[in-house]
């Protein structure tokens, strides 16, 4: 990595305990997945920002996404606050597919499985645009962080 690939990017994320909503193994485990690949590669650039590593503190206050910024020194970074209901029809939706995807995946064909997959990744991937434009002048980021970020997001509002 370039020394400016290392300094905008994150290099630690921090749910808010609080504003995890109860989950089951599946959800706990696309949670796990998620962090560890978005600590592994990211592109987090806030604007005018000097640059970091970063810290990222997730959580839901208000009906709201905050994403509280530090230094990893503790130095406090920024915070952006996005209003969850632009999101609110893609997560719903893509809980619904989800559930039919956890469901399939112990007893249906495989074409079915696949089916749903695509759907489900169709979903995904429309939400992850939906975080980069909603994120646009004030955090940028490439679309495979956006990915990981939408996964988090969602495990902060899943219910089971």
């Amino acid at each position: 990595m370039s020394s400016e690939e290392l300094n905008f990017r994150l290099a630690e994320i921090v749910l808010d305990e609080s504003s995890i909503a109860r989950r089951g193994p599946d959800v706990e485990h696309e949670r796990q997945v998620a962090i560890f690949d978005l600590l592994e590669a990211n592109s987090f650039q806030p604007e005018g920002s000097p640059g970091g590593p970063y810290r990222l503190n997730l959580s839901v206050s208000e009906g709201r996404l905050v994403f509280d910024l530090q230094l990893l020194d503790g130095a406090p970074h920024g915070k952006v606050i996005l209003s969850f209901t632009p999101f609110r029809r893609i997560v719903r939706d893509y809980f619904m597919v989800c559930d039919s995807y956890y469901a399939a995946i112990r007893n249906a064909a495989p074409s079915q499985i696949e089916a749903i997959d695509m759907g489900r990744r169709g979903l995904h991937n429309e939400g992850s645009e939906l975080l980069r434009e909603r994120l646009k002048g004030k955090i940028g980021i490439d679309f495979d962080t956006a990915r990981r970020l939408f996964t988090l997001l969602c495990a902060l509002h899943w219910r089971d």
